[in-house]
């Protein structure tokens, strides 16, 4: 076992966890606000596992995953602006549950914990396809264009089933405000699709043909 790479994945996961916890709670002003405990269980529990079974079965995958440092310029506003949507999103979830503005049934918040946990599933798929995934824009060391199973389907089911579950979080903590926050998530990824598929044309070979292969990037029968 590599015990340097345990130990990265361990402060990143418990440091996301401390972080998350004071974006919901602390604008909060109470521990009270169940959904953000439902919110916290059904991300970090998941993603605790999936961390174990990448250690034991791919590192070389986990450390990618970990890898957020990209390398292209444009991707680094990309990431700038994704941030700063999460923290306006959470840091408003738990004010909008202190003052009890706009709050979603629990019935609404149930369901999106299930659309929640679905999505995780297909992005555990997706890391089980393609075992080249990093979290930056690159072209790797003898990487392959995978065409099967979700791939065959859309070009980015990874960022079909993170955009899912991104815009299921703010519904999850029971904020339609948030949720409506995140929506501005959606151009930032189309920006980030299409500067990766300029990326892979130029330097991943079969790219080009995968494409004509592939209509869809995202959604099935609309883009």
């Amino acid at each position: 076992m590599d015990k340097g790479l345990l130990k990265q994945a361990l402060v990143k996961f418990f440091l996301g966890v401390i972080v998350l916890g004071v974006l919901i709670f602390v604008p909060a002003g109470s521990l009270r606000y169940w959904q953000g405990w439902l919110l916290m269980g059904i991300l970090f529990v998941p993603m605790f596992i999936a961390g174990l079974v990448m250690m034991a079965k791919n590192p070389d995958l986990l450390r990618k995953r970990l890898n957020a440092k990209e390398k292209e310029a444009e991707q680094k506003v990309v990431v700038l602006t994704s941030a700063s949507l999460f923290l306006a999103a959470f840091v408003v979830a738990g004010l909008n549950w202190r003052l009890k503005i706009w709050m979603l049934p629990d019935w609404a918040v149930w369901v999106s914990a299930v659309i929640f946990l679905i999505s995780y599933l297909l992005y555990a798929e997706v890391l089980r396809e393609n075992t080249y995934l990093s979290r930056t824009i690159e072209v790797q060391e003898n990487q392959k264009v995978v065409d099967t199973g979700l791939y065959g389907v859309v070009r980015h089911p990874m960022y079909m089933a993170t955009t899912i579950l991104f815009l299921a979080m703010p519904l999850v903590l029971a904020s339609p405000i948030s949720f409506l926050i995140m929506l501005g998530y959606i151009p930032v990824i189309v920006k980030r699709i299409r500067n990766e598929e300029a990326v892979l044309e130029e330097g991943l070979e079969g790219y080009k043909e995968y494409k004509q292969k592939v209509k869809y990037r995202m959604i099935p029968l609309i883009w």
